[in-house]
């Protein structure tokens, strides 16, 4: 954890994004965060005490976040569900709203995330994210077909493909770095385009 809240350790985390964006965990080196701190390496070891410290910083927040929300969506779904509820009132939100209201402010960890974190405990997290998901999708389907859902019978292997394919399309606008108008726009055509997918799998009428 930080050490102090001061102007310097603001200065110390700004360096450290920047470093990371640009190089990644591996190219990134304590020596080059300090210059661009203005300070020595020994400084930073008063804010953080190795690159992997650094890094847990940067990104630890953003992972919290996208914890509690899917564990929410997960939560609320489930209790929809075990009532008769028609069309978009069964998923209250979907990866989509997660990228508006959980990753888009704060898209520079997620891209740290995302592209710039080989090296670290978290290059596998997307991948890892995706098969949490086709988890908790499929005990989903189980318990949608128990509630008298015709649900679409589907190999996981599928399911997977298609998790992917989803979370991949939503983030990108985030990792191309789109203005925040043409972001809603994408957000909006995936939303529309794999909403009736996912429906017909759940068994839904829309």
């Amino acid at each position: 954890m930080p050490r102090d809240k001061t102007y310097s350790h603001i200065k110390v985390n700004e360096a450290i994004k920047a470093e990371f964006l640009e190089k990644g965990f591996e190219g990134a080196s304590i020596r080059s965060i300090g210059a661009r701190a203005g300070m020595t390496s020994a400084g930073l070891y008063r804010h953080y005490k190795d690159k992997e410290d650094m890094f847990d910083a940067m990104v630890e927040p953003l992972i919290s976040d996208i914890r509690k929300w899917t564990e929410h969506h997960i939560s609320k779904n489930h209790e929809l569900s075990s009532g008769k509820v028609k069309g978009d009132d069964l998923f209250g939100e979907s990866f989509v709203d997660l990228v508006r209201d959980v990753i888009l402010p704060k898209k520079d960890e997620f891209r740290l995330l995302f592209a710039c974190s080989a090296g670290t405990k978290y290059e596998n997290f997307i991948h890892d994210y995706v098969e949490e998901n086709q988890k908790a999708f499929v005990k989903a389907l189980v318990h949608l077909k128990k509630n008298g859902y015709p649900v679409k019978v589907i190999e996981e292997e599928e399911l997977h493909m298609l998790l992917s394919a989803y979370l991949t399309a939503c983030f990108e606008p985030i990792l191309h770095d789109y203005d925040a108008e043409k972001t809603d726009q994408y957000l909006n055509t995936l939303q529309d385009f794999f909403m009736p997918g996912w429906m017909k799998i759940m068994g839904i009428e829309n």
